[in-house]
């Protein structure tokens, strides 16, 4: 039915308008065909919300500010501090950018490489020696002066062979690349300012929704700056030299394989080079793993105590076992001791703002016992370790276990880092390892591939294969998990001596037949179909590949099944 049909059949009941009711209670009515800001900003008026609204949920789908109300709704409104709305204000401010950059330097090409974690995209440019401190101050100024007339940020679909010809004449290859290998025949465009560009996502309905940001010069590149969920304000800028050497190294692997973007890799994939890559990769991943092995061997005094620290799905069992493997081959025996058996008991355990349980603060674990167990462990003395029941939620007597002089403790957990965890340790005998799966292959130049989503599509896998767990309750459960992340693991990243990127350039492709059914069956009005529907439209960009040729050890493994790791426990024979 068009539009006018439906006005003629309103009318005809004698109703030309429809009402809004906001999640608050708060109804607001007005003429059919209403741009949905226009109720939103009635309702800020008299109630502002703490948040900068930039987009809602209707009837439990995400629409855009710009949605037309043709009918009578419920709306929860979405500001920066969702996880939606803080996507598309990243987003619109990225598209900002670009816009920015290609009115003063037309020949530039931007690349949305990596986050932050402050709070910020590292960027670089192609076409052009990388901007200078005083170019950037331009840029930043252009930026503000199209944020303060209000542009607006239009939309439109286009064929996609349209799509396809404007991309190719700008020189944008990377979008051509990924368009070749798109079902659908028309695209979705997004203009600001009379620039046209694809973005994988919802905008803002106009640039003064963007006010908060800053560019600021980042050796070779520049960091375009936005603040963190929870705040309205820019975080201080802090180094991460490690962190970001490791972006630089996957990116090095990147540029060998020749896969600069998505496009670049299911082109691989369907000439038939998935094999190469997957061998590169894990390959990869076995330097890597190597490489630390013979830094803990090598170190003089040698380290008795390794910390194993991660967010969640980064791989850390599959790590720990064959990094187990290297310093077995490196003559040094392994030793596990789980952090989760230091658990308090649960009467004892400390409760969050909300007043659930908070097993994941350090002081959810008896901190005293496990700090005695390690230095009578490093005096070479037999400890009792404890075992946690997670029935009962109270501690049992476990496993006697003492340090031989070629043996070493190896601990996983999420405050590995935290210099909490053991104060008293000597210095010289623990080795620090962070590992994450640090992401850097991303669908263009300007739409990344963010890390924490890689993370989430491995554990909805992993969940549904090991606990039976929906999608919907993995879904349900990630923002308390990677809250937890924000704050016990992040911030502590430096601390590491070492760090390992699990991320494999394939493994999207190999995830994808396993994720998207299990997506699927989350239906509209689920808890999660908001966020099922976009990571299937995400997934929707990479073509599958097989899981068959993937090593038995890999890492990979651990979320789809078959690793022959599942039963590798060296430090059971000490």
């Amino acid at each position: 039915m068009t539009q006018t049909e439906i006005r003629k059949v309103v009318r005809a009941e004698g109703r030309a308008t429809a009402q809004v009711k906001f999640s608050d209670g708060r109804i607001y009515e007005g003429p059919l065909w209403t741009e949905l800001r226009e109720f939103v900003d009635a309702a800020g008026a008299e109630l502002p919300w703490r948040f900068p609204t930039v987009a809602a949920l209707i009837d439990d789908e995400l629409r855009e500010l710009t949605y037309h109300i043709d009918r009578d709704v419920e709306v929860t409104p979405l500001g920066t501090d969702d996880r939606d709305g803080s996507r598309i204000y990243r987003r619109s401010l990225t598209f900002l950018l670009v816009v920015a950059i290609h009115q003063l330097f037309p020949e530039a090409l931007v690349n949305i490489d990596h986050s932050v974690t402050f709070g910020g995209y590292y960027c670089e440019v192609e076409g052009r020696p990388q901007f200078t401190g005083e170019e950037l101050a331009q840029i930043e100024a252009r930026m503000r002066e199209i944020v303060a007339s209000a542009a607006p940020i239009g939309k439109q679909r286009v064929p996609l062979a349209e799509a396809i010809e404007l991309f190719r004449s700008r020189g944008e290859d990377d979008k051509v690349r990924l368009l070749q290998h798109r079902e659908k025949d028309y695209l979705v465009l997004y203009e600001l300012c009379g620039f046209r560009g694809y973005f994988h996502g919802y905008m803002a309905p106009s640039a003064d929704y963007l006010s908060a940001f800053a560019l600021q010069y980042y050796a070779p590149g520049f960091l375009l700056r936005f603040p963190q969920r929870q705040s309205t304000e820019l975080e201080p800028v802090i180094e991460y030299p490690k962190l970001v050497n490791v972006f630089r190294e996957y990116g090095h692997t990147l540029r060998v394989l020749g896969l600069q973007d998505v496009g670049s890799l299911n082109a691989a994939i369907t000439a038939g080079r998935a094999n190469e890559i997957m061998l590169v990769a894990e390959a990869r991943h076995e330097h890597g793993i190597a490489g630390i092995a013979t830094q803990i061997a090598s170190a003089r005094p040698r380290p008795k105590l390794v910390l194993i620290a991660g967010p969640s799905s980064s791989g850390k069992t599959t790590f720990s076992k064959r990094l187990a493997v290297q310093l077995l081959a490196n003559g040094i025996r392994p030793i596990a001791m789980e952090m989760d058996n230091y658990f308090v008991d649960r009467d004892l355990t400390p409760r969050d703002e909300e007043g659930n349980y908070d097993f994941e603060c350090l002081e959810a674990l008896d901190l005293p016992l496990f700090n005695d167990h390690l230095a009578r462990l490093m005096r070479g003395e037999e400890v009792q370790l404890p075992r946690f029941n997670f029935i009962s939620g109270r501690r049992e007597p476990g496993t006697v276990i003492q340090l031989g002089p070629d043996q070493i403790l190896l601990i996983e957990g999420i405050h590995g880092l935290n210099p909490r965890l053991a104060p008293d340790a000597d210095h010289e005998s623990v080795f620090r390892i962070y590992i994450s799966a640090l992401t850097q292959l991303n669908i263009d130049r300007y739409n990344r591939v963010s890390t924490t989503d890689n993370r989430l599509i491995r554990r909805i896998v992993r969940d549904a294969r090991t606990r039976g767990y929906t999608a919907a309750d993995t879904i349900g459960r990630w923002e308390s998990v990677h809250r937890g992340e924000r704050k016990h693991i992040f911030p502590y990243q430096e601390n590491a001596d070492a760090m390992f990127n699990s991320a494999l350039v394939y493994e999207l492709s190999a995830l994808k037949p396993y994720a998207e059914p299990l997506l699927l069956q989350l239906e509209q009005g689920q808890p999660g179909y908001v966020e099922a529907h976009r990571l299937l439209a995400f997934l929707g960009w990479f073509e599958p590949m097989p899981v068959d040729p993937v090593p038995d050890n890999s890492i990979l493994r651990e979320f789809v099944g078959g690793s022959n790791l599942e039963k590798f426990e060296p430090w059971r024979r000490a």
